[in-house]
C-alpha cells in the first residue's frame, strides 16, 4: 500500500481509522450509557422481593414490618434490620411461618443462632469453661454451671474430645456464642454429653432443616422400626444410637441419601434399608 499510493497516503489513511475509532468509541459508550442505565432501573425493581422469591444479598422485602410492636416480624438467618427496611444478606429463599422470616439456603459454615440446639465436641476445658467446636467461625463457650446439678464443687464430668448436645443462649456478631445444657426451668431433658458408643457425622445444614420439617416421614418410620436415639444440631452434625452397629449405619447411611428425594421415595427407601436388615 505504501508502495503504491505513497507515504501521504498512508498517513491519511491511518488519521481515517483513527477519527472512525473515536467515533465508535463515543457511541459505543452511549450505548452502554443506556445499557447501564436500563440495569439500575431493572435492579431497583428486581430488588424487592416477597415471600417465596429467590433473593440474593441486598434485596429489600416487601410486607415486613418495623413499627408495630404487635405485629414486629422475628427475623431468622439471612435477614437483618437496616433502619425501617428488611435487607437479605444471603442467597436462598425467602420463608416464612407466621411472623418468623428467614432465607433457607445451602450453606457451608454455620451461624449461629440464639436458640437454636447443636451438636458440638469438647476441644479445651479450662478455668470455669469448656471451649467446644460446633462449626461455626468461632468457637462456643460452655460453662461448668450450664450443666444440670452442677456447681462450683460438683463439677459435670466432661472431658476433651466428647460430644455435647447444647442450646445456643448467646449468639452475636461481635461475641462469641455461648451454650447451656438446661433449659429455662435449668433441667436438662434431652441435652447434655452424647454418649461415645453413639456415631456422629455430618451432613449439609440444608438436610438437617430437611429431615427436622414436620412433613417429612423419614425420621418417623425409622424410629417405628429402628428403636434408636438421635441428637441433630442445627450445625449440620448429628448424633445416632442404634442398638447394634449395622443398626446405626442404616440409619445414617438413610439420612445422608435423603437429601434429593421426596417423600414418597424416603417411604420406598425406608422399607428396602428395613427389609434388608431383617433378611440379615
Amino acid at each position: 500500500f505504501i508502495k503504491e499510493e505513497g507515504l501521504g497516503a498512508w498517513r491519511s489513511y491511518i488519521i481515517e481509522r483513527y477519527y472512525f475509532y473515536v467515533l465508535w468509541c463515543i457511541c459505543s459508550c452511549s450505548v452502554l450509557g443506556v445499557v447501564y442505565h436500563f440495569v439500575c432501573l431493572l435492579t431497583a425493581f428486581i430488588m424487592e422481593v416477597n415471600v417465596g422469591d429467590v433473593v440474593i444479598p441486598g434485596d429489600k422485602v416487601l410486607g415486613i414490618s418495623s413499627d408495630d410492636e404487635k405485629l414486629r416480624a422475628i427475623l431468622g438467618p439471612g435477614l437483618r434490620f437496616n433502619v425501617d427496611d428488611v435487607i437479605v444478606t444471603t442467597s436462598g429463599i425467602l420463608k416464612n411461618k407466621h411472623l418468623m422470616y428467614w432465607v433457607d439456603s445451602h450453606k457451608k459454615r454455620y451461624v449461629p443462632s440464639r436458640g437454636e440446639t447443636v451438636v458440638g465436641v469438647v476441644t479445651n476445658k479450662g478455668g470455669e469453661v469448656f471451649r467446644v467446636d460446633i462449626g461455626a467461625s468461632d468457637q462456643a463457650s460452655l460453662s461448668y454451671l450450664a450443666f444440670e446439678g452442677a456447681t462450683k464443687k460438683l463439677r459435670p464430668d466432661v472431658n476433651v474430645g466428647d460430644l455435647v448436645f447444647a442450646r445456643l443462649i448467646t449468639a452475636s456478631r461481635d461475641m462469641e456464642p455461648e451454650l447451656a445444657c438446661v433449659d429455662s426451668y435449668g433441667k436438662a431433658g434431652r441435652l447434655g454429653t452424647l454418649s461415645l458408643e453413639g456415631f456422629a457425622f455430618s451432613c449439609s445444614i440444608n438436610l438437617v432443616r430437611k429431615i427436622l420439617h414436620p412433613n417429612c416421614p423419614l425420621l418417623k418410620i425409622l424410629g417405628r422400626e429402628l428403636p434408636h436415639e438421635i441428637a441433630v444440631g442445627m450445625n449440620g452434625k448429628v448424633w445416632v444410637k442404634a442398638k447394634a452397629v449395622k443398626e446405626t449405619l442404616a440409619i445414617c447411611n438413610a439420612i445422608l441419601m435423603a437429601e434429593h428425594m421426596s417423600n414418597r421415595e424416603l417411604e420406598y427407601m425406608c422399607d428396602d434399608i428395613i427389609n434388608a436388615l431383617w433378611r440379615t
